[in-house]
């Protein structure tokens, strides 16, 4: 069975992103717009990641922000199903908590 992901981003003259669309064979949603992408692939051969990150020219700072400390703790979700590494992804998750209150994402 395939799946297929395909994300459209339209630029402006300065090849800046002005609009990011992605869309998925199974969502009935059909496409949907986003203002930022974080991609990592895994290049087995060469053991690193390669990463696809973009966002639009009207995404915020703060909006970054929320983004990256999201992604982050997610990740590590990720992280800690896959590895069952819970004492790890605590200290992990512990330590994107605070950022993100650095940051003024999470609320104390």
């Amino acid at each position: 069975m395939k799946k297929k992901i395909e994300f459209e981003i339209t630029m402006d003259v300065n090849h800046l992103p002005e609009k990011i669309t992605w869309e998925a064979e199974d969502n009935p949603d059909g496409k949907k717009e986003a203002q930022a992408i974080m991609v990592s692939i895994w290049d087995k051969k060469e053991e690193t990641t390669l990463r696809i990150d973009l966002w639009d020219k009207d995404f915020t700072t703060d909006e970054m922000k929320k983004f990256f400390i999201q992604s982050l703790l997610t990740m590590n979700d990720t992280l800690e199903r896959a590895t069952g590494e819970a004492e790890l992804c605590k200290g992990i998750r512990e330590f994107g908590r605070e950022l993100g209150k650095r940051m003024g994402v999470i609320k104390e």
